[in-house]
């Protein structure tokens, strides 16, 4: 294992625990600067993977000051720790409109942006602002081949756009596009699905422009299509991941460059065989997806994760292999957003090598 995970005070930690490096979530964000060559202004980072107030401040004096996320306490988080240009990347539905209102009505400092993606749902947000006597700016959210929210390119995605202007309560700004299909490992192959989306949202923007109608701002990408976004002019960058990367990420997408910041400590509580051990580190506290392994064990060799339940997780290793019942081990997630949310806290762990203090998950709640 790289010496740079190696906790010194690693037994006054309790297991399992979600571990955060500080100096390597510092190199990721300032990686991700120099990926938009120091234009901050072209990055609009997702705050859904650390969901952390502290993280927001290590970005805000690294001079990011425009976020994205998927809750209203994820932007109610935001908007406590200094962030005045919050888009909420959610169609606001049922309850969620009068709380998102309310919160946009105690933040007034804050230029809040939401998408929809259908007619009801800009019906039912302009008559709730009409009500509270708000203005909402709102974002048409595209459809650019995932599949899962957002409106294809075309009449009926100009029509409701059409209808958010027409609001007196509402205001077009822009489009939100997001890729979350696109997982090419090969870098010009995720270029070339770039382009197609690209050129997906240029004919949107002809068919407003068109119709008369602007488009201020467009949101597009997540952290796999970061660097390709990040040199196309006119858009601002979406990465979220790159603040903790994970190790679905580092094996998939090696050209990011970014560092696993974030691991799950775990130790060994039982040895059933000569060749099989069992973690505390369950499913309750590390993401069950994707699908196969859920983490990469980094300090035994040869280990090969097995069954998962709860609180347990067996672990087959070669015979004499040294391991003994209470011993540290260190796992990278494979996926580490869903694995934050299952932790309160972060123990932090400082340049030199020691956790001194913890850091709460403060939007790991969803309601405000």
């Amino acid at each position: 294992m790289n010496r740079k995970y190696l906790i010194q005070n690693v037994e006054d930690i309790p297991t399992p625990s979600l571990v955060v490096y500080l100096n390597l979530v510092q190199q990721n964000i300032a990686h991700a600067i120099a990926t938009v060559g120091g234009d901050t202004s072209k990055l609009r980072p997702h705050a859904k993977t650390h969901k952390t107030a502290e993280i927001i401040e290590m970005e805000r004096e690294a001079g990011i000051l425009k976020h994205k996320c998927a809750t209203l306490r994820e932007a109610e988080m935001l908007a406590e720790n200094g962030i005045e240009d919050i888009l909420i990347a959610y169609q606001m539905v049922g309850p969620n409109i009068d709380s998102f209102l309310s919160l946009q009505q105690k933040n007034p400092q804050v230029d809040f942006k939401v998408i929809v993606d259908h007619q009801q749902a800009v019906e039912q947000l302009s008559s709730a602002a009409e009500k509270m006597n708000q203005v909402v700016k709102v974002m048409l959210d595209l459809d650019v081949g995932m599949n899962r929210t957002g409106i294809a390119v075309g009449d009926t995605a100009a029509k409701i756009y059409e209808t958010i202007d027409r609001s007196q309560n509402l205001q077009p700004w822009g489009l939100h596009v997001y890729d979350g299909h696109i997982h090419d490992n090969d870098l010009e192959q995720r270029k070339k699905a770039c382009q197609n989306t690209i050129a997906q949202v240029d004919e949107m923007k002809d068919i407003l422009s068109a119709k008369g109608l602007d488009v201020p701002l467009i949101v597009i990408g997540g952290t796999p299509t970061f660097p390709i976004y990040a040199e196309v002019p006119g858009v601002e960058a979406s990465p979220g991941t790159f603040v903790f990367h994970d190790n679905g990420y580092a094996t998939n997408y090696p050209d990011l460059g970014f560092t696993p910041a974030a691991l799950l400590l775990s130790r060994i509580i039982s040895i059933p065989t000569a060749n099989r051990f069992t973690l505390d580190l369950g499913h309750k506290a590390i993401a069950a997806d994707p699908d196969g392994d859920r983490g990469c064990i980094l300090n035994i060799s040869n280990a090969e994760v097995d069954k998962q339940h709860e609180e347990h997780w067996a672990i087959n290793v070669p015979e004499n292999t040294p391991i003994q019942i209470g011993q540290e081990v260190y796992v990278c997630p494979t996926h580490i957003c869903p694995s934050v949310a299952l932790h309160q806290f972060y123990y932090v762990i400082d340049a030199d090598g020691y956790c001194r203090e913890t850091w709460e998950v403060s939007a790991r709640n969803r309601s405000v």
